[in-house]
């Protein structure tokens, strides 16, 4: 069967990005790294660890002297779940005006034009 993935809240993200970029590690080296650009507490990482795991969005390992985090959901998951919340809230569901919207607003390279064509392209000659 299948697992949800988790909602996770903007900060939760901040934590979940320090485990995909290098896992596993303790909540000592999760906040070292965090105090590096996010002036938080101790306590408030702790607790968004903890939320973590209850949302079994991170995995503990407890049979070493220190506990290990490490994420049980890719980033990618996360990244589709969110998507698909974001466009369901402010644009009612449709892929189409999430994407119209954006490209009529957004300075785009050639580059970047060019790769969302292919994206285009591609999707339509799979539905053929």
């Amino acid at each position: 069967m299948l697992r949800k993935t988790p909602k996770i809240s903007d900060s939760e993200w901040e934590v979940m990005r320090v485990l995909w970029k290098k896992s596993p590690l303790t909540s000592s080296e999760i906040i070292e790294i965090l105090k590096e650009y996010i002036s938080w507490n101790p306590k408030t990482i702790h607790t968004l660890i903890s939320r973590l795991v209850k949302k079994d969005a991170i995995e503990v390992k407890k049979n070493t002297p220190f506990y290990l985090y490490y994420p049980k959901v890719s980033e990618e998951e996360c990244r589709k779940t969110e998507t698909k919340s974001f466009v369901k809230k402010v644009y009612n569901g449709s892929i189409h005006l999430l994407i119209s919207n954006f490209i009529k607003n957004e300075k785009l390279s050639d580059e970047e034009i060019e790769e969302l064509r292919k994206i285009l392209d591609e999707k339509n000659s799979r539905r053929r």
